[in-house]
């Protein structure tokens, strides 16, 4: 039975986010470009931009935003300004994470996105959050600290991310600067149940496991890590997350490691987002130098595209060859961003 825009409108909204809510969104929104209308078209587009922005499609969500915008700009009187203003946050969140896309293109939408919010009547907190989340995935830490000390004096208003989510974004911050304590603290809101969203803390429970393992909150650790991750098992928005929680386990139980890594690599070796993929493979990595030095005997389940049925049975190999994945994308972003930060920190690892 062919299916008309209405019904597969409303066939998606009813689907959870994933991906045959993005397939019936993509369906209709080929269907209102066929027929020449440009209002149905926005309504799907916009839609999309969010299913695809947190089920881990986030160039799909760029692609459609853009045209969005386009649409906007023409007859901005026909369209619904704040939903789209919002939706552009999530933009600014994941358009660092593709080398390909310079900083001065970068630089030029957080410039755009500005320039609508004073129009709309918002203030520049907004604006300098994500200056220093932009800083955080550039590497640049100590401009980023500098903004978000900034920020805390700003006022907030109706175009703030949640609270919840800031305070994630600040706990990243200070996991990145080796600041352990700092993190946990920063954390503390929300691992008591003070603060959550949609996406915290989902997020924030993977970034403060090595912090407290570190810190010799062994209990707490192991906690969070089983809490932390039945909220993101299953979701590919949260690959990144994932890779997070093998490398609590890299430190604590390889073995128990091994098996996230082997139930999760297929999804990696598939995403969408080069960062999060480049961070998976670091830690994979990593975990497999852990094992190499152990010398644990084991055969690793791996997907097709490595066919090489000796190298799943060696985990040195495995190492190399997730580093050398790892190294090839950070040098990307570091060409990008002009400076050695990605390169630094899986030399690290």
């Amino acid at each position: 039975m062919n299916m008309d825009f209405d019904d597969l409108m409303l066939e998606a909204y009813e689907l959870p986010g994933g991906r045959a809510k993005i397939a019936l969104l993509e369906k209709a929104i080929k269907l209102a470009d066929n027929s020449g209308n440009v209002e149905q078209g926005f309504e799907a587009r916009l839609e999309l931009v969010e299913a695809a922005t947190f089920n881990g499609y986030p160039m799909k969500a760029l692609v459609n935003f853009s045209w969005l915008l386009g649409q906007f700009d023409k007859k901005p009187d026909s369209y619904d300004s704040f939903n789209l203003l919002w939706s552009y946050k999530w933009i600014m969140d994941n358009v660092a994470c593709f080398p390909e896309i310079s900083r001065k293109q970068i630089d030029g939408l957080l410039e755009d996105m500005k320039q609508r919010y004073r129009e709309q009547g918002f203030n520049d907190r907004t604006y300098d959050y994500y200056r220093m989340t932009l800083a955080i995935q550039y590497g640049e830490l100590e401009e980023a600290g500098r903004l978000l000390e900034n920020i805390k004096g700003m006022d907030r208003d109706e175009m703030s991310d949640c609270v919840a989510c800031e305070q994630n974004q600040f706990v990243e911050y200070y996991v990145l600067a080796g600041n352990d304590e700092r993190a946990i603290q920063t954390a503390e809101p929300i691992l008591s149940g003070w603060m959550s969203c949609a996406e915290v803390p989902h997020m924030t429970y993977p970034q403060v496991l090595l912090p407290l393992y570190r810190s010799g909150r062994l209990k707490e650790a192991a906690m969070y890590q089983r809490q932390g991750y039945r909220l993101i098992k299953g979701n590919r928005d949260f690959i990144r997350q994932v890779s997070e929680h093998i490398a609590y386990f890299t430190e604590t139980d390889p073995i128990k490691g091994l098996e996230l890594f082997e139930l999760h690599v297929p999804l990696a070796m598939d995403h969408e987002n080069p960062h999060d993929q480049m961070m998976f493979n670091a830690y994979a990595s990593s975990l497999f130098k852990r094992l190499a030095s152990e010398t644990v005997s084991c055969e690793v389940r791996l997907p097709a595209t490595f066919a090489d049925v000796e190298e799943s049975r060696d985990a040195a190999r495995l190492a190399e060859r997730f580093g050398e994945m790892a190294m090839a994308a950070a040098r990307k972003f570091d060409h990008r961003n002009g400076n050695r930060y990605y390169e630094s920190f899986i030399i690290s690892m």
